[in-house]
């Protein structure tokens, strides 16, 4: 199911209408989601929680309507894990004991099954570099303009058109590959 997240709901959220905030996580969160899982991030929905709790003490101030707060979204959700790599660098791992954890989780193969189509995506999207990985999820998961883009990622809206064009072929180069690899398979 997808929101709609327009100008009138940010306006609305401003003037603390929870349902109009429920609206923007519902909108919003699965793109930041996805932008963070496709870098890498080891605890991408923690993060994703982050990105909200920095976000909705600024909903008052923000402008732009639906457009500035998916920018602003997609910028706090780069330097979160822009963080995440820092502490990463510097943390030391420790190997987890499953004895002594007494949590208790959905099994794997349900929480699997409904991830099926986010890890084809991903799996498309590991192949890019870098640069036209952030701009490829901002843009198609984000729904950022390109100027929104580059404004999240420092970068020029000529370097953003590039990266996202590099991307594209070189997404749709594997999904050629991958439908000539079904017609060749005659097993």
């Amino acid at each position: 199911m997808s929101a709609a997240l327009s100008d009138a709901v940010v306006e609305r959220a401003r003037s603390g209408d929870t349902a109009a905030l429920t609206t923007i996580y519902i909108a919003v969160s699965p793109g930041i989601l996805a932008y963070l899982r496709s870098h890498g991030s080891q605890d991408a929905e923690g993060l994703t929680q982050e990105v909200f709790a920095q976000l909705l003490p600024r909903i008052r101030r923000i402008k732009g309507g639906a457009s500035g707060l998916r920018a602003l979204a997609f910028t706090i959700a780069h330097s979160r894990l822009v963080d995440e790599f820092r502490r990463r660098g510097r943390a030391v791992e420790l190997p987890y004991e499953a004895e002594l954890d007494g949590r208790r989780v959905e099994p794997a193969e349900r929480e699997a099954l409904n991830n099926v189509h986010a890890r084809d995506a991903a799996a498309l999207v590991a192949s890019l570099s870098d640069d036209q990985k952030s701009v490829i999820t901002m843009r198609v998961f984000g729904d950022l303009s390109l100027e929104e883009t580059a404004h999240a990622l420092g970068k020029s809206v000529g370097a953003v058109k590039q990266l996202q064009r590099r991307g594209l072929l070189t997404l749709r180069a594997q999904l050629d590959e991958g439908s000539n690899n079904l017609g060749t398979n005659h097993d």
